[in-house]
């Protein structure tokens, strides 16, 4: 009896090539809808389904393959006497080997315009429980769901090497597809629904890249990345220069992402270890490059840099002065180009759609042992500030107070932010405690503390960062506010003619 295989797809590429070889083998094709028209029109011979079992296709195509007949044929283990005399017996034939990819669920949502009945039309029911079916039996029947897999899987037969281990492999992809697919519909689902948390959560990812290794060389890795592009994710940058990106690489890049996407003018945002080491805005991105070294010469050795505006061939060559690990940026300039390719160990990154605003319900997580932290995005800055002392801040102050905040909001708590003329001059960073926190900002910024203002991530417990700041001459604090010794701080800022704003409960906890 001749080998039968199903052939029923919706993403036709190599479909002819494919068909030719297993024709070439001894396989009849058995086939549906388009894929059939397709490889009549090829002058391939094939079978429609409803031959096998004796049923038309009906409801436009929805009910067709889901018959006894396809499904026995695919099932029956053939080491099972029992098996293969029933199937004798109801006179149905077996089924070696099934190709099937799932109608465009993904591609359909992703249109613009995609109504919920386009969206219900694409969801395949078929297609899914043939790949099942068909995967279940792996010892007995080849499942093919991804046509980068046609080429081995012919090769594979026509040498005899297409043993258990094989077909193993291929059973694997086929319910990792079906699980991505169910995914991808139920998060659709909800998401139409406003269900934002819902009871069960089912993440499915794409794999973008292996890594060389994690944080540290002990550690295996891999860079995953959504389903659908996200703008302003270094996930979907196109590299255009440099060695692949590390573990540490893609996280620090993703921090400054984060950053940078808070300012609509000219901003370069120095990054390392996840933390901002020098941040400023500027008149245009030479003069905000500028600012950012300048903030901390030392620590944006080695580190990462997003930029949003095109980088320019003399903004390139201040870059090229110093190691720089990553360099994000819209667009980069032939004269830039030239400047920083001639640099073996940097990474130059491309991302067009980096100061896109996040959309609407974008959600955070972060994996604990046995769960899943799932949060909204912190896309608030604030909605208003109030000034809490006798002295009001000037405008630049405001200005500054504003651009501090923004810069604390993205550094690890606890966290005080210094700036001045729209850069920071001095950073304290992820202590457990606030004065400490103040006191490393201080003594980061030295003189340069005279005249600037601080931002704090959250509220002062006590007025020794109040105390702190008018001793290194700071002219203006913005915090939450929200400690019962609030008065106190206050007090402090009054006595030295500091003024301190509230941003009325907005914290930025990043822990």
């Amino acid at each position: 009896m001749a080998k039968r295989a199903l052939v029923s797809v919706s993403d036709k590429t190599g479909l002819i090539e494919f068909c030719k070889g297993l024709t070439a083998q001894g396989f009849e094709i058995v086939s549906t809808g388009g894929t059939a028209a397709a490889l009549t029109a090829a002058g391939i011979k094939n079978i429609g389904v409803s031959e096998i079992t004796g049923f038309p296709e009906c409801l436009d195509g929805r009910v067709k393959t889901l018959h006894p007949f396809v499904h026995a044929g695919l099932l029956a283990r053939r080491d099972e006497p029992a098996h293969m005399k029933q199937l004798t017996e109801l006179k149905i034939d077996t089924i070696d080997l099934v190709a099937v990819n799932l109608y465009p669920f993904k591609s359909a949502i992703s249109k613009p315009g995609c109504t919920l009945e386009d969206a219900v039309e694409n969801i395949d029911i078929g297609g899914p429980t043939m790949l099942r079916s068909a995967a279940k039996n792996y010892r007995d029947v080849l499942v093919v769901c991804d046509p980068s897999d046609y080429s081995e899987v012919l090769k594979r037969m026509a040498d005899g090497t297409d043993d258990t281990a094989f077909r193993f492999g291929l059973m694997y992809k086929v319910f990792a597809h079906t699980a991505q697919y169910d995914a991808l519909i139920s998060g659709y689902f909800a998401n139409k629904q406003g269900i934002a948390f819902p009871d069960t959560l089912t993440l499915t990812y794409e794999k973008a890249q292996g890594l060389r290794y994690g944080e540290n060389p002990q550690q295996q890795a891999a860079f995953y990345k959504e389903c659908y592009e996200c703008p302003g994710s270094v996930a979907f940058a196109r590299q255009l220069h440099g060695k692949e990106l590390s573990f540490n690489n893609i996280n620090d890049a993703n921090g400054a992402l984060e950053l940078v996407r808070e300012f609509s003018e000219p901003a370069v945002v120095a990054v390392k270890h996840t933390n901002p080491c020098g941040v400023a805005v500027g008149e245009d991105i030479y003069d905000a490059y500028i600012k950012a070294y300048q903030s901390d010469p030392v620590s944006i050795f080695g580190g990462i840099l997003a930029i949003n505006r095109e980088i320019d061939e003399r903004t390139a060559l201040e870059i090229s002065k110093i190691f720089i690990e990553v360099v994000v940026a819209p667009s980069f300039s032939a004269g830039a180009l030239a400047v920083l390719t001639k640099k073996q160990n940097i990474r130059l990154l491309e991302l067009p759609s980096m100061c896109a605003p996040l959309a609407s319900g974008t959600r955070e997580t972060k994996k604990v042992s046995g769960g899943l932290l799932a949060q909204d995005a912190d896309t608030t800055i604030y909605e208003g500030l109030e000034t809490a002392t006798h002295c009001t801040p000037t405008p630049d102050e405001l200005r500054d107070l504003e651009f501090a905040f923004r810069v604390v909001k993205h550094t690890k708590s606890n966290a005080i932010v210094l700036a001045r003329g729209g850069a920071t001059v001095g950073l304290g960073v992820g202590q457990t405690n606030r004065i400490w926190a103040a006191k490393q900002a201080i003594e980061h910024a030295g003189a340069r503390a005279n005249g600037a203002v601080m931002a704090s991530d959250a509220f002062f417990p006590f007025p020794d960062c109040a105390e702190a700041a008018a001793e290194a001459g700071i002219t203006a604090i913005i915090q939450p506010f929200g400690s019962v010794n609030d008065a106190d701080s206050v007090a402090v800022c009054d006595k030295h003619s500091i003024a301190m704003v509230s941003s009325k409960g907005y914290r930025h906890f990043k822990h």
